[in-house]
Parts: structure tokens; sequence; C-alpha cells
């Protein structure tokens, strides 16, 4: 039997039985007879973008789809999260080390989970070492000590890896550790060397505020008036009507900071403001492109409405390193 006509995308049969490829709807997308919806190859069965396609129709249904997250609890975790931060650098500053390195230990175990989605087995234990090894170097021995660990963390690893066996996927393995050591500890370090420097503690809420702010402002922006995505196949929820919104909120976060607490001009506040809401939108274009490179949603599923904890620091990472080049550039 043939398809009616108010069903274009049905399969047809010919007179001999035989089946005929479906015939592409009117929006170009095919279903297939299993149910599953195609445009031009690039969805895979499970819902999943296949590389370099977007995930079940992100592109072509961005703009219909509501905010996408449940609001109450992000905005009750992210409270939380929030609370615990200043606390721990107010308050009782010596559990501001354990938080980091908690956060970072957190981090690299949902990102090598989520490597092994890309074929990559890499160790966790080194991993872990690495970060306590290189969060107790930095505390103790500064700038210098984050560099020494960071170094005797990759040669652990390679060692380690190699011991286990060498097969046609070691290297593989060794450089997605790498890439791990050097994108959450590494980066998260810079914290601590922030939290060390004279008014510590409103340099490390500088370098958080700026891109929460950036997160609030370019949500809120973009849920009331995003039209124009800015990048698509990557993040398609993501438009310039929300990046404006990123710079309006960050950057006032961050001229606050350093007018109020560290008594600069505020020109400075604007020029740190502005660099750090581009910085924190590559932190999350940038971990939107791997995880569509790997074919997941979300690092993991620790924190509702945020993701795991690397969906929520992945601006903060890039961040940090920044604010501090910036303020030895601004205060020497």
């Amino acid at each position: 039997m043939t398809a009616s006509p108010s069903d274009p995308t049905a399969t047809t049969a010919s007179p001999t039985g035989e089946a005929v490829a479906p015939v592409p709807g009117p929006d170009g997308a095919v279903t297939t007879a299993d149910g599953t919806t195609t445009a031009d190859g690039t969805t895979t069965a499970d819902g999943t973008a296949a590389p370099g396609g977007t995930a079940a129709g992100d592109t072509a249904h961005a703009k219909r789809r509501g905010p996408g997250r449940n609001l109450p609890a992000a905005i009750a975790v992210g409270a939380g999260l929030g609370a615990v931060l200043l606390i721990s650098v107010f308050v009782i500053p010596q559990l501001f080390p354990v938080m980091v390195a908690a956060a970072m230990v957190l981090a690299v175990l949902e990102l090598t989970r989520a490597l092994s989605h890309g074929g990559l087995r890499v160790p966790p234990v080194p991993l872990l070492v690495g970060v306590i090894g290189m969060v107790v170097s930095t505390v103790v021995f500064g700038a210098e000590g984050l560099l020494v660990s960071t170094a005797a963390a990759v040669c652990v690893l390679i060692l380690w890896r190699v011991s286990e066996s060498m097969g046609l996927t070691a290297l593989r393995d060794v450089a997605g550790g790498v890439f791990s050591l050097a994108w959450v500890p590494f980066l998260g370090c810079f914290l601590l060397l922030l939290f060390q420097r004279e008014q510590g503690e409103m340099l490390v809420l500088l370098a958080v505020l700026g891109p929460v702010g950036n997160d609030i402002g370019g949500y809120i922006a973009g849920v009331l008036f995003g039209k124009h995505p800015m990048a698509p196949s990557i993040s398609p929820k993501k438009s310039w009507e929300g990046f404006v919104g990123s710079l309006l909120l960050g950057t006032a976060a961050v001229v606050a900071v350093v007018v109020l607490a560290l008594d600069m001009t505020w020109w400075v506040g604007v020029v740190i403001g502005v660099v750090l809401v581009v910085v924190s939108t590559c932190g999350d274009l940038s971990e939107s492109l791997l995880k569509r490179d790997l074919g997941i949603k979300d690092m993991g599923h620790l924190l509702p409405g945020h993701g795991g904890v690397l969906d929520r620091v992945d601006s903060i990472l890039l961040a940090a390193p920044t604010t501090y080049v910036m303020l030895e550039v601004l205060l020497p």
C-alpha cells in the first residue's frame, strides 16, 4: 500500500512488496521504519548527534523550546553552591582548598567518563593523585609548586598507562589524560593562587562573579530576546542577544567588586569584566563542542538543573587564570 498524501514521510511499498526508500517530508526530515527522524544524516537512532551534526533538531527547534532546564532546582542548587563558596572563602578559609580539590576530583571523574564515550581509556587513579598533589603543591609552594606538580602528574600518568599495556590506543589515552590534567586541576589551581594574594578573598569572588554573571545574564536575555544563534552547530540555544545580557550583567558584577572591594577605578573593572565574559563564553562553547563530539548532553547529573560539576565550573576554569594574569599586569 502507498502512504496517504497527508503522511509524506511514511514508507511506501512497491507492487512486488519490496520497501521503497522513505520520502522526505516538507522540512527535509525523513522518518525511518523504526520511527527515528533524521535530517541530512546527522542524527543517530538514539537521538544523539553524530560528529559534526546537531542533536535531534536542536537548531530547528531552539526557538520553540522553553528554558530546557529545571529552573527551581537550578536556583536552589546555585544558591547552595554560592553559600558553600562564601563560607569557605570568608568564614572558614581553611576549607577553600578542600572545596577546590573536591570540585576538581569530581570534575575529573566526570571528564574521564565522558572521554570513554570517545573510546579513550584514561586511567583515573593517576589523575586523582595528580589533582591532590597539584592542590597541595599550590597551597604550599605557590605557582612554582603548581608547575612542578603538573609536570610530575603528567609523568606519573604516562608511566601508569604504559605499564598497563602498549595497545594502539595508549598514546590517545595519555593525550586524553594530559588534556584532563591541563583543563581541570591546572586551570582550577589558579583560584588558589588568587586566594594567596593580598585581598585574595575578593579576587576569588571577582573570578567567580564574572562567569556567574555571564551565565545568569545570558540565560535571562537569551530566554526573553534570543533570536540570532551565536553558534548553532555547537550550542543552539546560545544567542547573540544572550551574549549582550552576559556582557551587561557579568561586567556590572565585576565593576562592583573592583570599585567597592578592591578600590580600583571603574574602567579597570569594565576591562576585566568584558574580558572575563568573553573568556567565560569561550569556556562554555568549548565544553559544548566537546560534548557534541562525544555525543553526550551533560558531563554528569550530580547537580540538578545544572548537569555535572564540570558543567558548572567550565567557564570558571578559564576565568581564574585570566583574572590572575590580568591582575599580574594591572597590580604587579
